[in-house]
């Protein structure tokens, strides 16, 4: 009776909240398949060659299990300045397909001469948008690697912003890691 008579306020819910999110440590290792192209993944993700019907050679997967992400990876050979010109656009329009979810695309180029690495990290920023970061390396000669960074959950980035931007480093990683073999 006393607890009842106590409590002054009304009983008000309380707003849906998110789980916690706890990030493991940085640390890296290198993937060991023969493949056309290598770098350092985390040691908290897998490197899976892409077995899908209708996947190409050297098609990958950069999984992470516990945030129920992925980073799909596609690789072509770049035959001739028309193949890569072609490789460019289509990345261009994968990425363009998000303005409609979209509220802001922000590109960053990338170039490191001495490791023949050129590209674009694409930060594609909305609330729903299903890739958040997309980005393509090339040397322009012989290589054309696409990565885009998918969840496999209802998208919601701005709950998502925390793992967004802890995964954000572990491709500018990859990125800096990447060799063409």
């Amino acid at each position: 009776m006393l607890a009842l008579i106590s409590c002054q306020q009304p009983h008000a819910p309380k707003p849906r909240a998110y789980f916690r999110i706890d990030l493991p440590e940085k640390e890296f290792k290198p993937f060991d398949l023969d493949f056309p192209y290598s770098f350092e993944i985390p040691v908290y993700g897998t490197f899976e060659p892409n077995t899908r019907a209708n996947s190409m050679p050297y098609w990958a997967d950069v999984v992470f299990p516990e945030f129920r992400a992925r980073i799909h990876l596609t690789y072509k050979a770049v035959r001739n300045p028309q193949s890569l010109n072609a490789f460019l656009e289509d990345s261009r329009e994968f990425t363009s397909r998000h303005i409609p979810k979209a509220s802001g695309i922000n590109e960053e180029m990338f170039l490191d001469e001495q490791r023949r690495v050129f590209g674009m990290l694409y930060h594609i920023r909305g609330r729903d948008v299903a890739s958040p970061l997309q980005f393509f390396l090339t040397d322009s000669v012989n290589h054309f690697l696409r990565g885009s960074l998918y969840f496999y959950v209802t998208p919601n980035n701005d709950s998502l912003a925390p793992v967004i931007q802890f995964l954000e480093t572990d491709i500018r990683h990859l990125i800096a890691t990447l060799n063409w073999n």
